[in-house]
């Protein structure tokens, strides 16, 4: 898998005549991660980004890989300077390719975040979670989420399956994994049973499927999952971070030199990403994240019967660490 990835980013970079650098300078290679068809995201993205590169400077490239890992690879090893993610894929980008959170997306309505889902086709007989639990997973196909997607895998992974002792892979009868648009046309057409998805991918179906829309109910919602981040690669200049941050918080508002005109045509195009104005943000936005993370690990590692116990109660003490440390922090922000 991980061959694989390294070789499209290598694909990829040659595609878009990307090559490492330690700084941006003219070229700003923007990281998009596949919810849906890359077809799709160049249409919501491309205002945006001529807007950018209107704005900034720079000459602004998006840069697209066919799973999330792709963009987080593709920025450790230099090729993406800055990227939409979700807050897994953040996290794993700030843990494992020098990325830092610096603004975070604000849902058009303003609301704090967006929703996990699981759907199923329209016509189910499963209407809730509850249902499903009963009617068990032996006879099932599951469409599950991007390893690296908080509201696609992380999420339902905890509170759907972690919570009530459940291996996807061993409970339903086929796990077959992909992005957001692709679980809930494989539920609208009935190829899988269930999937998950989120709150903001059907609402984007709503404008790119309805009629797949139609063939598909919500059995199950989250708790509310807070904003995706931008992330940038630390070793950035600091004159392009001030350069990228003006941008990103100034776009869409009311600010010396822009025109109301100007102004209403960058809130159309945020509407078209399901957006309002940014906000600052930063790696502490990830905290929950981090805490949902361990605790499914945590509740993996109790029930892991190859363990003994006292190899359990090492590993259990060693993620109330990190989350005590975690709370801490959290405390104080």
């Amino acid at each position: 898998m991980f061959k694989k990835t390294i070789a499209a980013i290598a694909m990829l970079g040659a595609a878009l005549g990307v090559t490492a650098k330690a700084n941006a300078a003219e070229v700003l290679n923007f990281g998009i991660i596949s919810t849906e068809s890359s077809s799709n995201l160049k249409t919501i993205w491309d205002p945006f980004l001529a807007d950018m590169a209107k704005q900034t400077g720079f000459e602004v490239k998006a840069f697209f890989a066919p799973d999330y890992a792709g963009i987080i690879e593709g920025m450790r090893f230099k090729q993406v300077d800055l990227a939409w993610y979700g807050n897994k894929s953040a996290m794993e980008a700030v843990d494992r390719a020098n990325g830092e959170i610096f603004v975070q997306t604000v849902a058009a309505d303003g609301s704090a975040g967006y929703y996990s889902h699981l759907i199923v086709p329209s016509d189910s007989g499963l209407n809730s979670l509850e249902d499903l639990l009963k009617h068990g997973g032996k006879d099932l196909v599951f469409g599950n989420g991007d390893p690296n997607s908080t509201s696609g895998n992380l999420v339902p992974g905890y509170y759907v399956f972690a919570l009530n002792n459940i291996d996807p892979k061993s409970w339903f009868k086929t796990v077959l994994n992909a992005g957001h648009e692709a679980n809930a046309l494989a539920v609208a057409n009935k190829q899988v049973d269930v999937a998950t998805n989120n709150s903001e991918n059907l609402a984007r179906l709503k404008v790119t499927k309805p009629e797949a829309l139609d063939k598909i109910k919500v059995i199950w919602t989250s708790p509310i999952i807070p904003s995706d981040p931008l992330v940038w690669r630390k070793d950035l200049s600091d004159a392009d971070k001030a350069k990228l941050k003006g941008f990103f918080l100034g776009y869409g508002t009311e600010r010396a030199g822009f025109t109301a005109e100007q102004v209403a045509a960058e809130k159309a195009v945020l509407a078209g990403l399901q957006w309002t104005n940014f906000r600052a943000s930063n790696d502490d936005q990830l905290i929950p994240i981090r805490q949902l993370d361990l605790f499914k690990k945590k509740l993996k590692i109790m029930a892991d019967e190859s363990l003994s116990a006292d190899d359990k109660a090492k590993q259990v003490a060693e993620i109330e660490a990190k989350l005590k440390a975690l709370e801490a922090k959290a405390k104080t922000n």
